[in-house]
């Protein structure tokens, strides 16, 4: 009987299951070989092996429901549970904490933050919430320690404060040791942001040139919740 040779040379191509002398002449033929694939996971989706999971549902506190694709799931699902763990063992802390570059702080970081509100998050945000006259470092390291899950917000102005190893930049480190941080790309893509921080680039995240920014903030939103799923 002749013997697959998927497991030697691939079916990757349709020459490959054609050359195959098990295989050539299955029209639908499909193989596990064939679905095999590897994605970095500074690309956004972490990595990957064969097939994805399917997508998931979950609700914001205001009631929006927010569906995810597959891959999206898979970036959240672990901060997701995560949340809900410290939701049972710290219920008096927020739910995010919004890392962003200084010159972002009245604009994508302020915008980002005003969409998390609406869609019910607590979220810890410094022009919120560190009064005038106090010591910014310490009422950062109080509102990282007093939450959740840690959002970076990535833009070219956050870029640039990591290589000048800025407030960001320090806050950053803290989030990354963690093991509770979510990248959002906004204006950049996840390969500029592994040129200057490999260590974000490879926590899968989520990027507003896929989905806009008032998804992105419901869909991290409805992570952190902690409501039951849908």
């Amino acid at each position: 009987m002749a013997q697959c040779t998927a497991p030697r040379e691939g079916h990757r191509t349709a020459s490959g299951a054609a050359n195959c002398p098990a295989c050539r002449g299955r029209r639908s033929y499909r193989s596990s070989y064939s679905s095999y694939s590897y994605r970095p996971s500074y690309g956004g989706g972490g990595s990957s092996y064969g097939g994805s999971s399917g997508g998931s549902s979950r609700r914001t506190r205001a009631g929006r429901t927010v569906s995810y694709t597959p891959r999206e799931w898979q970036t959240v699902q672990p901060y997701a549970e995560k949340a809900a763990e410290q939701a049972r063992v710290h219920p008096d802390r927020r739910d995010l904490f919004l890392c962003h570059a200084w010159p972002d702080r009245q604009g994508s970081a302020a915008e980002l933050y005003g969409r998390l509100k609406t869609n019910g998050a607590t979220v810890w945000f410094s022009e919120e919430d560190i009064p005038l006259g106090s010591l910014m470092t310490r009422e950062i390291d109080k509102g990282l320690r007093n939450s959740r899950i840690g959002i970076v917000l990535v833009t070219p102005a956050l870029l640039e404060s990591i290589k000048n190893e800025g407030i960001a930049e320090k806050e950053l480190a803290v989030l990354l040791n963690s093991n509770r941080v979510i990248p959002v790309t906004h204006g950049v893509t996840f390969d500029q942001l592994y040129d200057v921080s490999p260590m974000l680039a490879s926590h899968a995240g989520l990027d507003t040139a896929e989905s806009s920014l008032d998804d992105v903030a419901a869909k991290l939103a409805a992570a952190a919740a902690a409501l039951p799923a849908l």
